[in-house]
């Protein structure tokens, strides 16, 4: 699993980095908040760079692309995304966010429709009651001990300063805890295909990712029996569940070529 190509492009006053792997069409895999392209789809890549031109970008902040000193809104991340991509020179393309990389293609359709063509959207919410309970209330006393191990350790090693681990750990909390509902004519603008994918035991509740479902015209539906992103990815505790993610990637194949 090597890159094709990886680098820093400077779009919007930042260096961005991004890997590309495969051939085919393009599909854009965005990471989740305090993570890292590669620690939330190198499961993807391995099982998908035959088949589709991967592009994997870390935002804002994260992994191995510059810190910035505003804070960070989905919004933001998405005009970055667009950036990038018309660097790269990437016209139209498939996007798989995960987490709050979810919220993020979500954004990129509403705000760049020209450059999108599927959206996989997974595990994101855009309300706060979509969330567990008690998620919010956890976000407004967290600290960066509460971030989680596996994030820092990877966080440190592609980018060993720790007053850069802070700054990540600052701006999503606050991107958290300062989030307004969306309305929801953000989500039935939303006018390509879109997958929603979520766990049973997900962060953001299933019956809120069934709402979203309903809003978004053209959309599929599948909640899975799995934790936040356990169906994609190790979990925290380093398990690969091998079979639930080669199901994920059969249905998102199934999707994108349909």
């Amino acid at each position: 699993m090597e890159p094709k190509e990886k680098g820093y492009q400077q779009v919007n006053g930042i260096r961005m980095y991004y890997e590309v792997y495969g051939s085919g069409k393009p599909l854009v895999l965005i990471h989740g908040g305090g993570s890292s392209m590669l620690f939330d789809f190198k499961e993807i890549i391995s099982r998908l760079e035959g088949q589709f031109q991967l592009i994997g970008i870390d935002l804002q902040n994260h992994g191995m692309t510059d810190h910035r000193d505003i804070p960070e809104t989905f919004e933001q991340d998405a005009h970055d995304i667009a950036a990038l991509l018309k660097a790269l020179h990437i016209g139209k393309a498939f996007f798989w966010g995960f987490s709050n990389g979810g919220n993020t293609v979500m954004q990129v359709a509403r705000l760049y429709p020209e450059i999108t063509e599927k959206l996989i959207i997974a595990s994101a919410f855009y309300k706060r009651n979509g969330m567990m309970d008690g998620f919010f209330e956890s976000m407004a006393e967290a600290t960066l001990e509460s971030m989680p191990e596996p994030l820092k350790i990877n966080f440190l090693n592609l980018n060993p300063d720790f007053s850069k681990l802070e700054n990540l750990f600052d701006k999503d909390r606050k991107r958290m805890q300062t989030f307004k509902d969306w309305d929801d004519e953000v989500l039935s603008s939303i006018d390509v295909p879109a997958l929603l994918i979520g766990g049973d035991k997900d962060v953001m509740k299933p019956e809120h990712i069934v709402e979203m479902w309903r809003l978004i015209p053209d959309s599929q539906l599948m909640i899975l029996p799995a934790t936040h992103g356990s169906y994609m990815m190790a979990d925290f505790e380093g398990n690969t569940d091998s079979n639930m993610i080669n199901l994920t990637v059969s249905e998102v194949v199934k999707f994108l070529n349909h």
